[in-house]
């Protein structure tokens, strides 16, 4: 799919750009001694690593399909996405809070400053061609949705962390940046402290942000709107289908869709006739999607009767809900 492929690029282009910097953080740390360089160089470090789990987890989730997981292994990109929120919280925004509260209890002047300025410097210009890179790679995913509604909506796990950690990294510099420069000026090293809280609390709402987007895609979500819609197009156009009863769909992956179906056909047609209705309207759902679609149709007669209270949520008839894009 071209979007997984949009998504390696960005995922690599990410960790090259965390792992040069982290060096150059660590190295900037011994001469100058800031927390603040000290908060962002675990920064890079806790980057470095989730971008290494989302290669990880797309190479995982290329396995082929087994007796135990019929459906293949998709869902590694959810599981391994979600990893990478725990790893931003816990190595990175935990760590900035720790050291920012001992330095502002124990506060202690930058020493060569010159050093942390080169660094910063450099690490905003390569954090800032990661993020033009992810922001390239996801342009054709996004569709002209705003970048807070694509993160919440797309169901590709890679992009939205890739995202979010490199508009993270580069608010986060800002934040070590100004910390630093405000202590240099000053001389009090409260202000490089206040920098690198600064820095924990930004990497903790990151964290919980990209956590609860990627719970929801591990628990299941169902195929947006217009797939919905075309969907039922597909499967309506087959003449021996009356009409819709109820869908159901759900994301196994980025690109692979589970899709159940319950259409009503006259009482009077043959099993042979319902059978290769089916396979035709399987056919054009197909042919609508650019998903892998594991696709179950299941033919009934249209009962009148049920009423709309009765049927269950997810049916054709219901209208678009929250969280529904």
């Amino acid at each position: 799919m071209a979007e997984e492929g949009n998504s390696v690029r960005a995922i690599v282009a990410a960790l090259a750009a965390n792992l040069g910097i982290a060096v150059s953080k660590f190295v900037a740390f011994l001469f100058t001694g800031s927390s603040s360089l000290l908060a962002e160089a675990v920064h890079s470090v806790a980057d470095t690593a989730n971008q290494v789990l989302l290669l990880v987890g797309g190479r995982r989730a290329q396995q082929r399909a087994s007796q135990l997981h019929p459906f293949g292994y998709a869902r590694f990109r959810y599981f391994y996405g979600f990893l990478v929120t725990l790893v931003i919280f816990l190595v990175g925004g935990v760590f900035a809070l720790f050291e920012g509260y001992e330095k502002l209890h124990d506060p202690k002047p930058v020493e060569s400053p010159v050093w942390a300025f080169a660094v910063l410097g450099i690490s905003i210009v390569l954090e800032g061609f990661s993020l033009r890179t992810a922001v390239h790679e996801a342009q054709p995913s996004r569709r002209g949705l705003p970048w807070l509604r694509f993160i919440r909506t797309t169901r590709s796990p890679e992009l939205p962390v890739v995202l979010a950690e490199d508009f993270g990294a580069l608010t986060g510099l800002t934040f070590a940046l100004v910390g630093i420069t405000l202590a240099v000026v000053t001389g009090d090293g409260r202000w490089d402290a206040a920098g690198t809280l600064a820095i924990g609390a930004l990497l903790v709402v990151i964290s919980i942000t990209l956590s609860q987007r990627m719970r929801s895609l591990l628990i299941g979500e169902s195929a947006d709107n217009a797939t919905l819609h075309r969907i039922e197009a597909a499967i309506e156009r087959e003449p021996l289908v009356e009409r819709m009863i109820h869908l159901r769909t759900m994301h196994l992956g980025p690109d692979q869709l589970l899709i159940a179906a319950k259409v009503a056909v006259r009482p009077d047609e043959s099993m042979g006739h319902v059978a290769r209705a089916i396979n035709r309207a399987e056919a054009r759902v197909r042919e609508a999607l650019s998903y892998e679609c594991f696709i179950f149709i299941e033919p009934d007669v249209f009962d009148p009767s049920l009423s709309e209270a009765s049927r269950p949520p997810g049916s054709a008839a219901d209208e678009a809900r929250p969280g529904w894009e």
